[in-house]
């Protein structure tokens, strides 16, 4: 192949062989080490966020061994040889999905306008999948081994080439012998004769198909993790209307008029997940009811989201619609069990119950699968007993056990979901009974409780709810 002269201009000189061997070391040691965090990357097929990291570390991989293998002909200073991968593994990649080793291989062509003579070298022959025998391919041979849709742009590219001595740098794709379509990135430019007459074309053309696909691999899992994302934040938000919209509106304190005796001081708390993860179907509510007496609960559903938190709404709607009505704890977790057994979308649940009669200061409750209420009295705490009663949902017509207990003034009930305690036990919140039973009201003790366990750090939201029996008139 003759050497060439560019728009009239003599081609740079390749650096010197030192300056490319340390380049290529360094490339190579790169090459090892992205891979090293591609291998040590955790499969999870299902999760957006793992494609999108693994399809990053493939488009690295893959473009340090085109970087790797240019380097090499570079090396060699000549166009066109055989030149080592930057790793055997990194060949053992391409060949994985039939490509051989066509990602590290980059040929070249020159096509003489004057003798009609056409130069491939080796490895443009391998690219197109030809048989040496059948000689190179001339220009206007080309557009029948590419794709219908971009034989007039390599049409265009080379008639502007020849014509108006326009430098090629463009891609095309072509379908080999092996019905195989690989994508083709081309570099051309004119060369011209001792008058400034174009007197050849010559170019450079390398596989790229790998590397396009790992771009699109990238793009497309980048589109899918922004959409997840979005997705997550609408129902987010969504979730956190609803929850809005059903939870005790008061949030902080209420306090019943302290002129009754038995009285309760109330105070609530929602945790939400720490790291903006999904907000599930925790709960607590009190509520006043007609009769004089006081519904107090917690519960907590499995699932998270939309569906976790419009499944707690009618939950908590029935619930306090039973308490209204009369209803004792006992029989309202058996209609709160059936409510969730023939439900359309199934769940398992868990809820405590309890129905406070300031006149006696006595406190009937149930449970169902879920932590029974903790008492302070006198600087210490303590489980209530915990009462027969399976998860809500689990079973039909299942029954649940009622007790009643007697309270004093200045007891102290606590009602929270397990998951405010599932990393530490309950011993850890009785601990906390000098400070809560000499709290000042209600809501210091929810903010004891809030602070010991803090509001960041779980992976689920959990409820806390207090109930401060008032003193004797």
């Amino acid at each position: 192949m003759p050497s060439h002269l560019f728009a009239d201009r003599p081609a740079p000189q390749p650096p010197e062989r030192g300056v490319v061997e340390s380049l290529i070391t360094r490339t190579r040691r790169l090459r090892g080490d992205v891979d090293a965090v591609r291998r040590d990357t955790v499969a999870d097929e299902h999760d957006t966020q793992w494609r999108w990291q693994r399809a990053l570390c493939d488009l690295a991989v893959h473009q340090l061994d085109d970087l790797g293998a240019h380097l090499g002909q570079l090396k060699n200073g000549r166009p066109g040889d055989e030149t080592e991968s930057p790793s055997t593994e990194a060949d053992g990649a391409c060949a994985g999905d039939g490509s051989g080793s066509l990602l590290s291989r980059v040929g070249s062509a020159e096509w003489n306008l004057l003798t009609d003579e056409v130069t491939w070298s080796p490895e443009l022959y391998e690219i197109f999948g030809r048989r040496p025998e059948k000689g190179p391919m001339t220009l206007d041979e080309l557009p029948s081994v590419m794709v219908a849709e971009d034989q007039s742009l390599l049409q265009t590219l080379v008639t502007e080439c020849l014509v108006d001595g326009r430098p090629i740098d463009s891609e095309f794709r072509i379908v080999r012998a092996d019905r195989r379509v690989r994508t083709l990135h081309m570099m051309g430019e004119p060369v011209l004769d001792s008058d400034g007459c174009t007197a050849s074309m010559w170019a450079v053309l390398r596989d790229v198909s790998e590397l396009r696909r790992s771009q699109r691999a990238v793009h497309e899992s980048g589109d899918s993790l922004r959409r997840r994302e979005r997705s997550a934040r609408t129902e987010q938000r969504l979730v956190a209307e609803l929850q809005e919209a059903v939870l005790p509106s008061w949030r902080g304190s209420l306090q019943s008029p302290q002129s009754e005796p038995g009285t309760l001081d109330l105070a609530g708390h929602y945790l939400p997940p720490a790291g903006g993860g999904l907000v599930g179907g925790d709960w607590f509510d009190a509520l006043k009811l007609p009769d004089g007496n006081t519904l107090l609960t917690v519960g907590d559903l499995t699932g998270h989201g939309v569906t976790a938190a419009s499944t707690m709404a009618m939950l908590l709607g029935a619930l306090r619609g039973m308490a209204v009505a009369g209803v004792e704890p006992g029989a309202l977790m058996g209609h709160l069990n059936q409510l969730l057994d023939t439900a359309d979308q199934p769940a398992l649940g868990s809820a405590v119950c309890g129905r406070y009669r300031a006149e006696t200061r006595t406190l009937v409750w149930a449970q169902a699968g879920h932590p029974a209420p903790l008492l302070f009295r006198d600087g210490t705490g303590r489980a209530l007993t915990p009462l027969d009663g399976v998860l809500l949902g689990a079973t039909s017509g299942a029954a649940y056990e009622q007790a009643e207990i007697q309270l004093l003034p200045g007891d102290l009930l606590v009602l929270h979901t397990g998951r405010l305690t599932d990393r530490t036990g309950v011993d850890r919140l009785l601990a906390l009974g000098p400070r809560l039973t000499g709290a000042r009201d209600a809501q210091d003790c929810v903010r004891t409780v809030v602070e010991e366990f803090g509001e960041t750090g779980r992976e689920d939201d959990a409820c806390v709810l207090v109930a401060r029996i008032g003193p004797e008139s």
